[in-house]
């Protein structure tokens, strides 16, 4: 599910729309290894003798130990969107308690990354984006590639300083959008679906 386009404005291009790094999933996906062990345990060695709804007892609580748990930040992983356009910078999540947040480009004062060892070896990392206004310094953590995300960032926040400072569009063409997607794509930030998405959107908003 990507990013909403009915959320973008007139002339507003999407240049990326990431999900977090899979990264974020493994204690999630781990917890639900460890609960679900727990519960068939639980259910295999419960002596005959007991009642039988102790091991009713035992589904229920880990029922709820996995919605409390993993499906909660699975859910937030499915629909959490680091967006980038052609005006702003976007962090959206939630299913039902939407939660969402916008920075001007205009408005990004600096822009940081930062990666463990562990982290370059799987293109992940964190961002630091400090802003004027409300937000001041938001950190954003599990981005895939997060040095080119900062570049892409840079450049994007250049091509909007250009366009307001001449009052015209974005001065950088659909060739370079497409240049920019396919140099993520092989870099390992976007895949090729949503390349291929990205792509799209590009030739419907040209």
């Amino acid at each position: 599910m990507g990013f909403p386009r009915r959320l973008l404005a007139d002339n507003e291009r999407l240049i990326l729309d990431l999900r977090p790094h899979w990264i974020s999933l493994v204690l999630p996906v781990g917890a639900t290894v460890l609960i679900v062990g727990g519960v068939v345990a639980a259910l295999a060695y419960t002596p005959a003798s007991w009642p039988n709804w102790v091991g009713w007892a035992a589904v229920v609580v880990g029922i709820i130990l996995l919605l409390a748990y993993p499906v909660r930040f699975f859910v937030d992983w499915v629909t959490s969107h680091f967006v980038v356009t052609s005006d702003r910078l976007i962090h959206r999540e939630g299913w039902f308690a939407k939660r969402s947040m916008e920075i001007p480009l205009e408005n990004i004062n600096d822009v940081r990354f930062n990666q463990s060892v562990f982290e370059r070896v799987i293109k992940a990392g964190d961002l630091t984006i400090e802003s004027a206004g409300e937000f001041g310094q938001q950190n954003f953590t599990d981005i895939r590639d997060p040095e080119q995300v900062q570049k892409v960032i840079y450049e994007t926040s250049e091509a909007n300083s250009q366009r307001m400072y001449t009052g015209g569009r974005p001065s950088s063409s659909v060739a370079d959008e497409l240049a920019k997607l396919d140099r993520l794509r092989d870099e390992g930030v976007i895949s090729n679906e949503e390349f291929e998405a990205q792509k799209a959107r590009l030739f419907e908003q040209s």
